[in-house]
């Protein structure tokens, strides 16, 4: 009864924990130095896109965030397909958030619809 009893109860409190929906959040996928400002990157004589601009940070040893309503996501699976394809644009994100809001483990990535 008492091994019962452990079960039941490890399973009450972890359950929401497995069992947590995806959500999804939109916003501009881009590095995490420009963030949601690549202006340092549109001065000189090569201006670069935004989409430039993310793969080129990326490239250069930057990770990819996810920035939604001046919040950015660190994104914790930076090999995600399609990551790369849409650098630098308005994209709808689909997976776990971590419990402290910080992180998206990314597992569905499409442009975000208008």
């Amino acid at each position: 009864m008492k091994k019962l009893f452990v079960f039941a109860s490890t399973m009450a409190l972890c359950s929401p924990l497995m069992f947590a929906a995806q959500q999804m959040i939109t916003g501009q996928l881009t590095d995490a130095m420009c963030k949601s400002n690549h202006a340092m990157m549109q001065k000189g004589a090569t201006k670069m896109s935004e989409k430039e601009c993310t793969l080129a940070c990326v490239k250069a040893g930057q990770k990819y965030v996810l920035v939604s309503n001046g919040k950015a996501y660190k994104i914790t699976n930076q090999e995600f397909a399609d990551m790369s394809a849409n650098a630098g644009s308005t994209v709808t994100a689909t997976g776990d958030v971590s419990q402290d809001g910080t992180s998206i483990t990314v597992a569905k990535l499409q442009p975000a619809k208008k």
